[in-house]
């Protein structure tokens, strides 16, 4: 009998803001595990800390909850262990790309079959708002009245000159092209990531639904060659108004 995104539901308590993107990638990556008709026992999930880190609760699967910056090398160890199962890391923008930036590089590289799906609302939201790797130079939090004097982090080209076999980004606001991209990360041999922009409703903003719906379009609705590292390069550094 065809498994539902209900199957992996573990009916546990939700407790994410109202509006939070964080709901929306649940609902996908339920749908994704779905429709590949996941054995929950081959399935084990990776989450560090953050507001998403609460995934390993509400997702049927073995769960293993981390310290901040290590769904990856964690990941890792239990990929090698045994190969068969499916391990998804998730993280966060703070989590991945700032206490735990040193650990993507080597993940791409080495390219073991790890799927890394990023919480990225460029915002510390678990500690009440303050700047992350991928805040914007300005942006204006409790600890950084005056703006961030940083340039944020770029994701996307720090995983394609890494050698990352996959790198995609998704907007939580879509939920259907999240789960499309999902499903094939996780069918891609080798290592995976895949940046999900989620607007924080709470903390962030700038970044909202409405500023991503103005601005994210589909690569592969422009013609976009995967295979081109050249061309993903440049749309790597494609931010804002196009």
């Amino acid at each position: 009998m065809p498994r539902k995104p209900s199957d992996y539901d573990t009916r546990r308590w939700i407790q994410w803001c109202p509006g939070c993107g964080n709901y929306a990638i649940l609902m996908a990556f339920r749908q994704a595990l779905a429709e590949l008709d996941i054995d929950p026992e081959k399935l084990v999930i990776v989450a560090g800390i953050g507001c998403y880190g609460r995934m390993t609760n509400y997702v049927l699967a073995n769960g293993f909850h981390v310290i901040h910056g290590r769904p990856i090398p964690v990941a890792t160890g239990i990929k090698l262990a045994n190969p068969e199962l499916l391990v998804v890391a998730f993280s966060g923008d703070g989590d991945a790309y700032a206490i735990g930036v040193s650990h993507l590089p080597h993940a791409a590289r080495r390219n073991i079959g790890i799927k890394l799906f990023v919480h990225n609302n460029s915002v510390y939201g678990l500690t009440r708002g303050q700047v992350s790797p991928t805040s914007p130079k300005g942006f204006k939090t409790r600890t950084t009245p005056k703006g961030s004097i940083e340039q944020p982090i770029n994701p996307i080209a720090l995983a394609l000159a890494s050698g990352a076999t996959f790198v995609a980004r998704a907007f939580a606001g879509d939920v259907q092209h999240m789960k499309k991209l999902m499903i094939e990360a996780i069918k891609h041999r080798g290592f995976a990531l895949l940046d999900i922009l989620q607007p924080c409703v709470t903390y962030n903003y700038l970044y909202t639904y409405q500023y991503f719906r103005e601005r994210v379009y589909k690569l592969e609705e422009e013609g976009h060659d995967p295979t081109d590292l050249n061309r993903a390069w440049e749309k790597a550094w494609e931010w804002g108004e196009r």
